[in-house]
């Protein structure tokens, strides 16, 4: 029997290289040998972005095109948009009834964005619960995250403890995955992030790939061609090494002088556009017909559904509120 995965991300529009390395690869590969469930979290998005929803379904769109792009197979894995599968909304009202304020108020990014991003609304102090709901309702026994996501699931397990405490053995405790994928260099250094607007994008063009690259930020002692150069801490050379299969070939010359960052660019433009022209070439034809996106989101949030209003007639049959 297989076991069972949820994940997803925000509708944050067309997805760039962090994220390609960092969850969709990691989920293609996942695909084969799990029950899956990726789900769009168009709700999630509304804690911070709730003024302004305009964007917001280009922004679901673009992210299932880069889903498909990347060679998620919605025969193999149901991918939806969060907002389509109401029972994550009924499970995230039933957990707040048992989930003490105080579990909320310790979560480690809840006091950081409070400050960071001025936010102090019920939305997103149940921000937490709502994706223990997201998690739970599939009874999602894993959940394929990078180490900044594990209290989130440590809290997801002591939510599914508590409710299993009060009214029975229903749900399952979920075990982190703990996926290896690299740390993926903005063009300024910086992890690549969207909001830095640091990111290179698996819809951007080649040339667009290549106008951006020239811009990276490498090595600040090597100011001319002829300067020996420190690869290791360079995020250029990050970056030969998840797209450059002969990268260690390009160490010593670059520590020698002999190799320039001009150089060194082209040379990583080129293996970068050559690894995401057969993702950018399916981008291309996926995108032509808009019905079809749409109709996979659709058909993948009636599947996940069926698993859902399992789970949910369980969840009332436990609290006695079946009737």
């Amino acid at each position: 029997m297989k076991g069972v995965i949820l994940s997803g991300m925000q509708p944050t529009g067309q997805l760039h290289l962090g994220n390609y390395e960092g969850a969709l690869k990691n989920w293609v590969r996942l695909q084969d040998e799990y029950e899956m469930y990726l789900c769009i979290v168009d709700w999630h998005s509304l804690t911070s972005d709730y003024n302004d929803t305009t964007g917001l379904k280009e922004r679901v769109k673009q992210m299932a095109i880069d889903y498909l792009a990347a060679g998620l197979d919605p025969n193999k894995c149901a991918i939806f948009t969060q907002s389509e599968v109401k029972e994550h909304a009924e499970l995230h009202l039933l957990f707040s009834m048992i989930t003490p304020v105080s579990w909320l108020e310790r979560v480690p990014s809840y006091k950081e964005k409070t400050v960071e991003l001025g936010l102090d609304s019920y939305g997103f102090l149940g921000y937490p619960l709502l994706q223990a709901a997201d998690i739970l309702v599939y009874k999602a026994d894993t959940v394929p995250v990078g180490k900044d996501q594990l209290p989130h699931i440590e809290f997801t397990r002591e939510v599914a403890r508590r409710f299993n405490n009060i009214y029975g053995k229903v749900l399952p405790e979920p075990e982190a995955l703990l996926t290896s994928s690299p740390v993926v260099p903005g063009i300024d250094g910086r992890k690549m992030s969207k909001s830095y607007n640091n990111d290179i994008r698996i819809a951007d063009s080649e040339e667009v790939t290549a106008a951006k690259l020239k811009k990276m930020f490498t090595d600040p002692q090597k100011l001319r061609k002829g300067d020996p150069g420190r690869p290791e801490i360079c995020p250029v050379y990050d970056l030969h090494r998840i797209y450059n299969p002969a990268h260690e070939e390009i160490v010593e010359p670059c520590k020698s002088g002999e190799l320039g960052c001009v150089s060194c660019k082209k040379n990583l433009t080129e293996y970068l556009n050559q690894a995401l022209a057969p993702v950018r070439a399916l981008r291309t034809e996926i995108e032509k017909d808009d019905s079809k996106i749409w109709n996979i989101l659709k058909d993948g949030a009636s599947r996940a559904r069926v698993k859902a209003s399992q789970t949910m007639a369980d969840v009332r049959k436990a609290m006695r509120i079946d009737w």
